[in-house]
């Protein structure tokens, strides 16, 4: 029956799909230009920490976006996809204006498109092997065009559960709420597993809430992910340490066969200069989270953030260009990005760069900070950098940054954001006898399956990366969630 009901939909499927290549000859599709996001302008968006920069498209934006699609025989941009979406029956859900079907369509794969929507690299991954580059022309939006899908069914009030197993009764376990525990534990419930997630922190969703402002990621968008993701049958424990609160052997005696690492990487890289430790010089983490989580920008704040006149942040990432816009938003006069390598090699998003320079963020590229001065009071006041320039590429393949001898300057700052990288935090390793670091204190697994040295044991994300991007971490959840679910069948 099941063969049956899959022949007729991919029948069906195929019909509308070719109904819709006849409706328009390929060259009008190719001659459609790229839809343009809708934004709200520059100089009202930094009044405020929650006004989201990107406003989507509208339907009539959406379905000629739709149009580009060229439903090709071997879609090369589901390859680029970490969790293999099947993108051009989505994107024609869209244009036939099925929308609901494109939302449905999106979470039989991801169980975040309204986040992955917004927040994935997608220039770099699906859009990055889209046949219109073959042709030197723009490729489809597939995020703006996720996103919209994922929206609509938000805003409807019709939200859809995918299918879901029968229980089967045995409980598995997600460590940490982030992008890959919650990837895991969608597709672990729809196997029809008692999936538990356990967060440390009073607030599920991890670095989707803590460390990615809602300019960019509205919570409320977070929360009706979560939601959805409850409803399906997973359960949340916030405030849970595994390794303090209860050991995994506490655990597993009360019935957990098997447990998904995706605790994240919460510990923050510095330079190791002199100044590092003055009042004033903080983490990026502690920045995005005492604002993000904590309402450090509220007056009433039991955990207030410094505000400054002058801002400078460390690094040319997408955490960094978070921790600059997010110093604007607060009141910065001066918000400046300091970066060792050109503006062209920073892996910052390019959407995210852009917003950046459109709201006066300043950049010093090809700078690298070598002290932090302090005042008369003991806070920083001063930076002192090293220009640099750019010399043979490294390992990355980017040219490397050299220092330009006696090339020497300072400038005068309130408060240094270092946004330099994490490390993963230890404590998950320390209690798990047997597992396998690398130097770098990441767990070892095999690529293949997530598995690590311990059988019960799975993990992903940046515990396995040390930093990646949320569609990344989430692709390691679904790879890890196959690979458990057939363990646990031979088991």
């Amino acid at each position: 029956m099941t063969e049956n009901t899959d022949k007729l939909e991919q029948e069906r499927n195929e019909s509308w799909r070719a109904e819709l290549r006849n409706s328009m000859p390929m060259k009008d599709r190719v001659a459609i230009e790229r839809v343009k996001m809708n934004e709200i302008p520059p100089e009202e968006r930094i009044k405020s920490q929650t006004c989201e920069v990107n406003t989507g498209l509208t339907e009539e934006q959406a379905v000629l976006e739709a149009k580009r699609c060229m439903d090709c025989p071997k879609p090369t941009c589901i390859e680029g996809c970490p969790v293999n979406i099947n993108i051009p029956k989505f994107i024609k859900n869209i244009e036939r204006k099925n929308f609901a079907a494109a939302a449905a369509t999106l979470k039989d794969y991801s169980s975040l498109p309204a986040v992955c929507g917004r927040v994935c690299p997608q220039e770099k991954q699906c859009e990055a092997k889209c046949s219109y580059l073959k042709m030197k022309k723009e490729p489809v939006a597939i995020g703006y065009l996720e996103r919209f899908a994922a929206d609509y069914e938000r805003t409807s009030g019709n939200t859809q559960i995918p299918k879901i197993n029968a229980p089967n009764g045995i409980k598995v376990g997600a460590i940490g709420s982030g992008p890959s525990s919650l990837s895991f534990a969608g597709d672990m419930i729809k196997l029809g597993y008692d999936v538990t997630v356990f967060e440390a922190l009073h607030a599920i969703g991890g670095v989707l809430k803590y460390g990615i402002p809602e300019f960019r990621l509205p919570n409320a968008v977070v929360d009706a992910e979560l939601d959805n993701l409850a409803r399906m049958g997973v359960k949340f424990e916030k405030n849970f340490v595994v390794g303090r609160t209860a050991s995994f052997e506490d655990l597993k005696e009360a019935g957990y066969k098997a447990f998904y690492v995706g605790s994240g990487a919460g510990l923050p890289n510095f330079m190791n200069i002199p100044g590092e430790n003055l009042n004033g010089v903080m983490s990026s983490n502690e920045y995005l989270t005492r604002v993000n989580l904590m309402c450090a920008n509220c007056d009433d704040t039991d955990t207030p953030v410094m505000h400054g006149k002058v801002v400078a942040v460390v690094g040319g990432g997408n955490t960094a260009m978070d921790s600059v816009r997010t110093a604007k938003r607060l009141g910065a006069e001066r918000a400046i990005i300091i970066y060792r390598r050109s503006r062209e090699e920073m892996p910052a998003r390019l959407e995210e760069v852009k917003h950046a320079i459109e709201e006066g963020i300043e950049f010093l590229n090809l700078h690298n900070p070598i002290e932090y001065l302090p005042n008369a009071e003991g806070r920083v006041a001063k930076v002192r950098l090293q220009k640099m320039e750019l010399g043979e590429p490294d390992a990355s393949g980017r040219r490397k940054p050299v220092p330009i001898e006696g090339a020497i300057e300072e400038i005068d700052i309130d408060i240094a954001v270092v946004a330099i990288g994490v490390s993963p935090n230890p404590l998950i390793p320390a209690c798990l006898k047997g597992i396998k670091v690398t130097r770098k204190g990441t767990i070892e697994v095999c690529e293949e399956t997530m598995q690590s040295a311990l059988p019960e044991i799975f993990a992903g994300g940046d515990i396995v990366r040390g930093g990646a991007t949320v569609i990344l971490a989430m692709g390691d959840g679904r790879k890890a969630a196959s690979a458990m679910h057939d363990y646990l069948s031979k088991k």
